[in-house]
Parts: structure tokens; C-alpha cells; sequence
């Protein structure tokens, strides 16, 4: 896929988005990058193996995580999409912050996606960065924060809940200029593990005009609680998954298997053209 077209979120087909973590805690151990080098050899890797994204994180979000200082997260994350997009210049680089001041930091030093779990609620002014910047936002559906989230969520209707959420949101960043927006429904932020698969069930009903949907279940606790197995070893369960999300309209796969995810991503293209 060109980058023009993910850029243009033209998505001719589905696109996968390599998990680069520049971070000591993340819920997977394969994820954690922590020096540069490390994370400039695992970027090559998933570029190797076809990733169209790349998506840096800073900060952890897994249950239970805290948040860092700001200062904490620009020295973890600006160095490395300095050097990413020196080194690769061509590559499609995402941040993962929900704050304006590294959104903006990262934007200047060549990302070209701002991808933000809080929707805009935890730092208002990241709206203006991206509306400024012109740049694709991905906002995500999150009840609570990581430190609370998964303390016995409860909805009235899953999703319906969520899908007021989206439409809210998107009508506010239309109305603040944003023109391109990923909606990310949220798996495992501040859902029971029966609220993720009616969530994966009913996905098809997030297709929203030109507005493309990302699914990030790679790896995560709907998976390995189910199997009664570790993170570690939920690549087989991930890859399930992955097909069921393409099935129901996925347009982006955030995962940290980049070359399983595009092997899923050929097959169900095959499989949809019979």
C-alpha cells in the first residue's frame, strides 16, 4: 500500500500497524523497546515484514498503569522518531500520546499520525495540534483511565454506548477542522472480557463513512484469560481474532506480529475476492 493512500486513509486494503513500545512495562514483554538501537532494530524488522505503520509509544496503557511526566515521555519518544524518520524517511510513522505538547514535538520531527487512546479528554489541546497540523488523529473509546479502567466496567449497552461516543466525537472534530479520523473501539480499555467479543461480534456496525476502524486486540487478556495461557503465548489466538476483525470491517491491525498479521491480512483478501 503506498503511503499515500494510508495517509489519505484510502485504505484499498487493510493495513497493519507494527507496536513499537519505548517503554520498561508494557503488558507484553516482546513489545518493550527501551534503548534506541533496540528500537531502530525491531522498526527494521517490522518494515522487513511489511508493516505500513509504525506506531511508537511512550507511555504504557495497560491496566493498572500510572502516567509519567511529560518530561519522561518526550525523552522517550521524540529521540526515536527523530532517528525513525532519518533513517526511513519513508516510513509511516504514528505516536501514541494523548498529550498536546509531545503530539506537537513529534509532529515537527516527521510523525505523521497522532494516535490518542483518551479521545481528547485527558488533554483537550491535542485537538488543536492536530487540527492545526492537518494530520490523521486516531481517537480511541476508553471508559475510565488505565489505572482505573478495568475496575468492574459496567454499560447500559455496550454498543450502543460506544457508538454514541464515536458519533459525539466525530461530529466535535469535524467541527474543529479535523478532517481524517480512525476510530478505535477500544478493546480492554475498560471492558469485561464479554464486552470485547460482543464488541469484536458487532464491529460491522462501527462502519462509518470515511471514518476507517483500527482494532487492536493483539496479544491482550480477551485472549489469553480465555485460554488460560500468557501473553507470550497468544500469537495463534491473536491471528484468530485478526481474521474475525477483517471480516467485520477492520481497516487497521495494531499488532506486535507484524509478518502473522500480513499473512492474515492476504489470506482474508483472498478469501473475500471468491
Amino acid at each position: 500500500m503506498q503511503n499515500n493512500d494510508i495517509l489519505d486513509l484510502n485504505f484499498v486494503r487493510p493495513a497493519v500497524m507494527g507496536i513499537l513500545n519505548v517503554t520498561p512495562d508494557s503488558f507484553y514483554s516482546g513489545s518493550r523497546f527501551k534503548s534506541l538501537d533496540r528500537a531502530i532494530e525491531a522498526t527494521e524488522k517490522m518494515l522487513d515484514e511489511g508493516a505500513d505503520i509504525i506506531d511508537i509509544g511512550g507511555m504504557s496503557s495497560r491496566p493498572g498503569a500510572g502516567f509519567i511526566t511529560v518530561e519522561e515521555e518526550e525523552k522517550r519518544v521524540i529521540p526515536v522518531v527523530k532517528e525513525l524518520k532519518k533513517r526511513y524517511p519513508d516510513a509511516v510513522i504514528s505516536v501514541d500520546t494523548f498529550r498536546a505538547q509531545i503530539a506537537k514535538e513529534a509532529i515537527k520531527c516527521g510523525a505523521d499520525i497522532i494516535n490518542d487512546i483518551s479521545a481528547g479528554n485527558l488533554d483537550e489541546k491535542i485537538i488543536d495540534v492536530v487540527s492545526e497540523y492537518q494530520i490523521p488523529y486516531i481517537f480511541m473509546h476508553m471508559k475510565g483511565v488505565p489505572m482505573n479502567m478495568q475496575n468492574n466496567p459496567q454499560y447500559d449497552n455496550v454498543i450502543g454506548d460506544i457508538l454514541k461516543f464515536m458519533f459525539k466525537k466525530i461530529r466535535f472534530f469535524k467541527s474543529k477542522g479535523i478532517k481524517k479520523i480512525i476510530a478505535d473501539p477500544g478493546f480492554g480499555f475498560g471492558k469485561s472480557i464479554d464486552d470485547n467479543y460482543r464488541l469484536l461480534e458487532n464491529l460491522d456496525v462501527f462502519k462509518i463513512p470515511e471514518v476507517p476502524v483500527l482494532v487492536g486486540i493483539s496479544r491482550k487478556s480477551m485472549l489469553y484469560k480465555v485460554l488460560e495461557i500468557t501473553p507470550e503465548e497468544s500469537l495463534n489466538a491473536t491471528s484468530a481474532m485478526h481474521a474475525i476483525a477483517l471480516l467485520k470491517g477492520a481497516k487497521i491491525l495494531r499488532v506486535h506480529d507484524v509478518k502473522e498479521a500480513k499473512e492474515v491480512v492476504e489470506l482474508m483478501e483472498k478469501f473475500k475476492k471468491n
